[in-house]
């Protein structure tokens, strides 16, 4: 893996990717912060040699460099899923891509339905902790241990320091932000109603499909992790409606706008 992950980084540096700061994922329906980037670089994920490719119709697939806030960052325009059938490697891979490209900080966010009920869609939740759901971990294969510790600590997997600036930038803007548990599943399908009460039981404050796996990643490299979900639907078990995916696509797009002061602020103080 080590010579796959090197040549994907050759090849990204011969394009002009060098010096990187801080790695940004973007989620469903997530796009718009790339108009406040100064663009240097973009490439298409099919070009890029061993990455894989999004099939999501509403996921760009770039990978994209530039200049944010003073800062060299390297920016997922859409993110790899379990559910399109790609490993929990895959998923990954772009993270250690990132992180051998320089990254230090890596900043992530998604779409996802809220659990708890005192959360409303179209408001904003950092994840201060998560609850993997599924079904294996991106760090087992035969030779992890090459890439980093195998027994990764996940005592703090969200940086504390970037959870307090969050909250002080939200404060400062009048942005609604609240706090909560991630529980990533594998999807495509939305959850029953049994499903989102056992979620709300074992802790979970919102739910997708999506951010776990890099976040592991992130930890077994060191480097420091910051999450928002913008909740785009609410998940009341005791009065489920059904959801169209393009309400979600429509509520995230609504809710971005905060989402993007908080990215920008906190890349500014970096």
């Amino acid at each position: 893996m080590i010579k796959i992950i090197n040549e994907t980084v050759e090849y990204l540096q011969s394009k002009g990717f060098e010096n990187a700061e801080v790695g940004i994922i973007l989620g469903t329906g997530l796009g718009q912060l790339i108009d406040e980037i100064e663009v240097l670089v973009e490439v298409s994920y099919n070009h890029i040699p061993n990455f894989p490719t999004a099939t999501v119709e509403f996921h760009k697939g770039k990978l994209i460099y530039g200049n944010l806030e003073g800062k060299k960052v390297v920016v997922m325009q859409g993110r790899f899923h379990v559910y399109e059938g790609y490993s929990l490697r895959d998923v990954s891979y772009p993270v250690r891509i990132m992180e051998k490209l320089g990254i230090k900080t890596l900043l992530v966010s998604n779409a996802s339905g809220a659990i708890n009920l005192d959360f409303k869609k179209g408001e904003l939740m950092i994840i201060e902790d998560h609850i993997n759901l599924q079904g294996s971990s991106p760090l087992a294969f035969k030779g992890v241990e090459f890439l980093g510790e195998r027994f990764t600590d996940m005592s703090a997997p969200y940086d504390k320091h970037i959870i307090d600036q969050f909250k002080t930038i939200a404060l400062a803007n009048d942005i609604k932000l609240h706090e909560g548990v991630y529980a990533s599943v594998v999807g495509p399908q939305l959850e029953t109603r049994a499903e989102y009460k056992m979620l709300k039981i074992i802790g979970a404050d919102a739910v997708g499909m999506s951010t776990v796996p890099e976040v592991i990643v992130a930890n077994h490299l060191k480097l420091k992790v910051g999450a928002v979900s913008v909740l785009t639907d609410e998940c009341d078990p005791n009065n489920l409606k059904p959801v169209d995916i393009e309400d979600i696509i429509a509520m995230a797009n609504k809710a971005e706008p905060n989402m993007i002061i908080l990215f920008k602020e906190l890349i500014k103080n970096l």
